[in-house]
């Protein structure tokens, strides 16, 4: 009779220490390996041998799953899942699961923050006063009311309807394109139903994308999108870095064509103490931090552990993300 302690490994994590997870997961029985991984040999030593195996950046490529002899689930830390090669897992055998609910509104409060910002001017006129000066910092032009706007918000899932709501209540003019979801869904909240993509550009002062990282859509804003786009335009992303070209997005600011953008994500990150839009003035940045907040951290965590321990159970796994059907 197998007797082996059940073993679950995680690959990085950017918490202080990995106590809610052990609390968890050793009072089940179960053994706890964590590493802060930086290499492709290094998560193959840990993984090869792991029941259930949870991760944050890490990339679990197919090189590592091939060597995974015991695995029941890859657990990733979040919504996006494009760290871990979800073909090579279904390959495997291997389900792997996302946490699509734990940061809604902290995501949806984030992206509002940003467009305030944007269009209240809030960073430049606060520097403008730290440096002594008083009175408008930038032109009046720049000043912008949500009320006289139209919003386009790319995805209309559960981050993106809570983003339309916010926008809503502040009075802007909603447009939403989400080619998956019927116009009737999109316009019984009260926003407008995009019959496409570039009718959406064409028609918004601010675009927010808020739809995960498939190969379908990286580098949806590239060149020709954000030429596409209303000349002064405002670019928000707080979704994945690479939906937007980096070198486009760049280039777009520096033309003039977008007014201004806020990031809380990139490509690649972190961004390169010497990249350019880090000291470009119209751009807003924050390092990846708009699904924080204290209550998400303890539902990712909770999540994450109690889904390896299903896994390690041998119980049904909810939010599997590559679909493990037979192949027909």
């Amino acid at each position: 009779m197998n007797t082996k302690t059940p073993k679950v490994v995680i690959t990085d994590w950017t918490f202080p220490d990995l106590s809610v997870e052990e609390a968890l997961l050793r009072e089940a029985g179960v053994e706890v390996v964590g590493r802060q991984c930086k290499s492709e040999a290094e998560l193959i030593q840990l993984c090869a041998d792991a029941d259930a195996v949870i991760t944050q950046f890490a990339r679990v490529n197919a090189n590592v799953i091939n060597t995974m002899m015991r695995a029941r689930v890859i657990v990733r830390y979040g919504i996006g899942v494009d760290n871990v090669d979800l073909a090579a897992a279904r390959r495997r055998g291997i389900p792997v699961c996302n946490i699509p609910d734990y940061c809604v509104d902290e995501v949806a409060d984030h992206a509002l923050a940003f467009v305030l910002a944007a269009t209240r001017q809030v960073v430049p006129n606060a520097l403008h006063l730290r440096e002594g000066n008083w009175g408008l910092a930038t032109p009046i032009g720049a000043m912008q009311t949500l009320r006289h706007l139209t919003v386009g918000v790319i995805g209309f899932g559960r981050i993106g309807r809570e983003v339309v709501q916010r926008l809503l209540a502040f009075k802007a003019r909603a447009l939403v394109f989400d080619p998956v979801v019927a116009a009737a869904e999109i316009t019984k909240v009260g926003a407008v139903a995009a019959n496409s993509l570039d009718e959406l550009l064409a028609q918004c002062d601010i675009v927010t994308p808020h739809c995960p990282s498939t190969p379908g859509t990286k580098g949806m804003f590239n060149a020709a999108a954000f030429g596409k786009m209303k000349p002064g335009a405002i670019f928000i992303n707080v979704g994945r870095g690479d939906l937007a070209d980096s070198a486009a997005l760049v280039a777009a600011l520096q033309s003039g064509r977008l007014s201004a953008a806020a990031l809380d994500v990139f490509d690649p990150e972190p961004i390169p103490a010497d990249h350019p839009i880090r000291k470009m003035p119209n751009v807003i940045l924050t390092p990846h931090i708009a699904s924080v907040s204290v209550p998400a951290v303890k539902k990712l965590r909770e999540t994450a552990a109690s889904l390896a321990l299903k896994a390690v159970r041998g119980d049904a796994l909810p939010n599997v993300v590559n679909d493990m059907a037979p192949e027909k």
